[in-house]
C-alpha cells in the first residue's frame, strides 16, 4: 500500500513512546560510562534490585525481599518471552492461556516453548474485560502458563480485585503460573492508579505471591524504550529457576543502564509530567474521534481501541493510510480467530504516542477521511 503523497505522514500504528527521555537518565548514563568495562552480575546490583523493591511499596504498599524477589530484565518484551521458556515443559502437553487480542510476544513464546495456546476473547460489552468463565476445565488442566495484561494492549481494561481472585483461585485449582505483563501500569487518567498483581495478591492475603510473576519496565513509565530496562517481582520459588535461565542465556542488564534505571525509578516528578501529557492528548483526540468511530476513553494505556464503520478494520487502515497518510493498526492483527470469530476485527488501535499537535492532526484526518468515505457513524 502506497501511502498518500498528499499529507506529510503520522503514525498512530506502533507503541512506541515518542516523549521525551528525563534528564535525569541521560545524566545517569554519562555519571557511569566506567561501568562499560565491567561484566554486570545477572542478579543486578543490590540498589538496582533495592530501588525495584522501594518503588513496589510507594506504588502498591507491598513488601518484596530485593535478594530473592526481584530481577533485573532487558525490558519486559524479552523477559515475558524468556520467562515462559523456564516454566514450559516441552515433553508435556502444555497449554497457555492468553487473552484474545493480545500483545504477540505470548504466543511467540508458547510456540517456542512447544505449547498449544487457548485464546480466551475479551468482551466490549464488558468493558472488555477477558471472558475467563469461557475457558473449559479440560483446558485449564492442562495450562501450564498463564499471561494477564493489565492495563491491557490493546483495550485499555484494567482488571479488578475480583477478577485478579478469580485467578487466584483457578490458579490454586490447576497449578498453573501467571506471568502478569504490566507495562503500562504509570499511563491512567483518573485518580486512581491502577491495581497491580503483586497488590492484588497482597490485598488477597498470598504475601508470598504464590504461582505468580510481575512484569514491567521503564519504556512507557520513563519514555526510555531504547534503554531496555525492566524488571520482573514475585514468587521467589519462580525467580530462582529464572535467574539461573538468564545467567546461561546472557540476559545481564549493564551497569550504566542499571545506574541509569535507579535514577528513574527513585523519581516520580517525570511520571507525573508524563502521565499529564498523555491525559491532554487523549482529552482532546477521543472526543473529536468519537464523532465517527465507536471509542472511549480507556481505563489506561496509550492506545485508543476504536469500532470502525462498515467493520472492515484492515479495509479501513489501508484506505486511510492511501488517502490521508495516517498509519493505525488493524485490529484483527492483535488477535486470533477462534470458532470463526476475530474478536479484533472491526476495530483499529491508535497509539496516542506522537506530540500533542500531531495526534490531533491525525485525529482531524481521521475524522475527515470517515465524513468523507463512510455515509453515517456506526
Amino acid at each position: 500500500m502506497t501511502p498518500s503523497k498528499d499529507w506529510s505522514p503520522v503514525s498512530l500504528g506502533i507503541g512506541e513512546p515518542r516523549h521525551p527521555t528525563p534528564a535525569l537518565v541521560l545524566q545517569a548514563l554519562q555519571a557511569h560510562s566506567a561501568e562499560l568495562a565491567a561484566y554486570p552480575a545477572t542478579a543486578g546490583l543490590p540498589a538496582f534490585r533495592q530501588a525495584c523493591a522501594q518503588w513496589l511499596s510507594r506504588r502498591y504498599d507491598v513488601k518484596t525481599d530485593p535478594a530473592t524477589q526481584v530481577l533485573p530484565v532487558n525490558g519486559s518484551r524479552e523477559a515475558l518471552f524468556a520467562f515462559a521458556q523456564t516454566v514450559l515443559d516441552p515433553g508435556a502437553d502444555n497449554v497457555v492461556v492468553s487473552p484474545n487480542p493480545f500483545y504477540q510476544i505470548y504466543e511467540g513464546a508458547a510456540l517456542l516453548g512447544h505449547a498449544q495456546v487457548h485464546y480466551v476473547p475479551s468482551v466490549a460489552e464488558k468493558n472488555f474485560a477477558v471472558d475467563w468463565d469461557s475457558v473449559p476445565s479440560e483446558v485449564w488442566k492442562r495450562t501450564r502458563l498463564l499471561f494477564v495484561c493489565s492495563p491491557g494492549n490493546p483495550t485499555g481494561a484494567v482488571m479488578p480485585l475480583s477478577e485478579w481472585q478469580k485467578l487466584f483461585a483457578l490458579s490454586d485449582t490447576y497449578g498453573f503460573v501467571i506471568a502478569s505483563d504490566e507495562c503500562y501500569s504509570e499511563i491512567y487518567f483518573g485518580d486512581t492508579p491502577p491495581l497491580g498483581g503483586l497488590q492484588a495478591a497482597t490485598l488477597s492475603g498470598r504475601h508470598d505471591f504464590k504461582r505468580l510473576v510481575c512484569f514491567t519496565s521503564l519504556s512507557k513509565r520513563s519514555n526510555v524504550p531504547g534503554l531496555r530496562s525492566g524488571f520482573v517481582a514475585g514468587d521467589a520459588a519462580l525467580i530462582a529457576p529464572f535467574l539461573l535461565y538468564r545467567t546461561y542465556h546472557g540476559s545481564a542488564m549493564g551497569g550504566m543502564v542499571q545506574q541509569a534505571s535507579i535514577a528513574a525509578w527513585n523519581d516520580e516528578t517525570h511520571v507525573v509530567a508524563n502521565r499529564a501529557l498523555y491525559k491532554q492528548k487523549f482529552e482532546q483526540v477521543t472526543p473529536l474521534l468519537a464523532t465517527v468511530l465507536d471509542v472511549a476513553l480507556p481505563d489506561a494505556g496509550f492506545y485508543l481501541w476504536a469500532g470502525v464503520p462498515g467493520g472492515d478494520d484492515e479495509a479501513f487502515a489501508k484506505d486511510l493510510l492511501a488517502q490521508y497518510n495516517v498509519t493505525v493498526l488493524p485490529g484483527r492483527y492483535l488477535a486470533r480467530e477462534v470458532n470463526g470469530i476475530n474478536p479484533g476485527q472491526g476495530r483499529i488501535r491508535m497509539a496516542l504516542v506522537a506530540q500533542p499537535e500531531e495526534c490531533l492532526e491525525a485525529a482531524r484526518r481521521i475524522v475527515q477521511f470517515v465524513q468523507n468515505h463512510y455515509p453515517s457513524k456506526p
